[in-house]
């Protein structure tokens, strides 16, 4: 697990927009964010590929868990609700299914109690 750690604070683009990781076990990961004005779009609301990114990172976290190198094949994510800069989000990861060479996993992106986004994500394990 520790691995995993290591491999996802070394991660550039997350450190760039904000993110950590708050937790990893096998098959979970919550990452979280702060809205910062970087993070807005041109209508002042959180801009959709901050929301995929974090979403991404946490799911990430939560396929790479078991130790193989995982690599996503497939993510589709749905909007839900806007977020607005000051407000705090927390994906969670989950895992679906786990087989020899290919993951599934549902995320939820939340701000307090409310779904921002929710994402599901396929990966395929390397040997």
């Amino acid at each position: 697990m520790e691995e995993t750690y290591k491999l996802f604070d070394g991660d550039r683009f997350a450190k760039m927009c904000g993110m950590k990781i708050d937790e990893i076990k096998e098959g979970y990961a919550r990452a979280s964010m702060p809205v910062e004005e970087r993070h807005l779009n041109g209508l002042d609301i959180c801009q959709g590929g901050a929301i995929f990114t974090l979403a991404d990172f946490a799911f990430a976290c939560a396929a790479n868990s078991h130790g193989p190198v995982a690599v996503s094949i497939d993510i589709s994510i749905a909007f839900i609700k806007s977020v607005n800069e000051g407000e705090f989000l927390i994906a969670e990861a989950r895992e679906v299914s786990l087989h020899k060479k290919i993951g599934v996993y549902d995320v939820e992106v939340k701000s307090g109690e409310k779904l921002v986004a929710k994402m599901s994500g396929t990966v395929y394990r390397k040997s």
